[in-house]
């Protein structure tokens, strides 16, 4: 399935903005869903680019804030390689009749820590090899 997903798919930065309604995060399995994976909003960044060539892996994450780095890792963080979760998710919605469709987007998994918000951050994501995402709030 992850070749099949390389042959056919594009990545891009993103940042997904967590927005829980458990308080104080104390949350379990049932929580998390009934919470929708604790998913608020998402930011895309650029370049769009083919999978084809690309060691999601490998890939490096620094996240900053006002130039303090705040958040690092690696594709590796995200089940081993990004393309694991997004081969998981592939197969199951197939197997519940609902594949995915050309201009789907789909949030592999955090390639590094959470990283609380305050008004007036501004924040930027830059994956070597892939492009930069960055966000601000008010």
């Amino acid at each position: 399935m992850a070749d099949v997903l390389r042959a056919v798919a594009y990545a891009m930065p993103a940042l997904e903005i967590v927005g829980s309604r458990i308080t104080n995060w104390d949350i379990g399995i049932v929580d998390t869903v009934a919470d929708n994976a604790s998913s608020g909003l998402f930011v895309l960044g650029g370049p769009v680019r083919r999978l084809d060539g690309l060691d999601l892996r490998a890939l490096q994450m620094q996240m900053t804030r006002k130039d303090e780095v705040v958040s690092k890792g690696t594709g590796a963080a995200c089940l081993g390689n990004p393309l694991n979760a997004m081969a998981w998710l592939a197969g199951e919605l197939a197997r519940r009749k609902r594949p995915l469709r050309a201009g789907d987007i789909v949030l592999s998994g955090a390639l590094g820590p959470m990283v609380a918000v305050n008004p007036g951050d501004a924040f930027e994501a830059n994956i070597a090899g892939l492009g930069t995402v960055s966000a601000r709030f008010a």
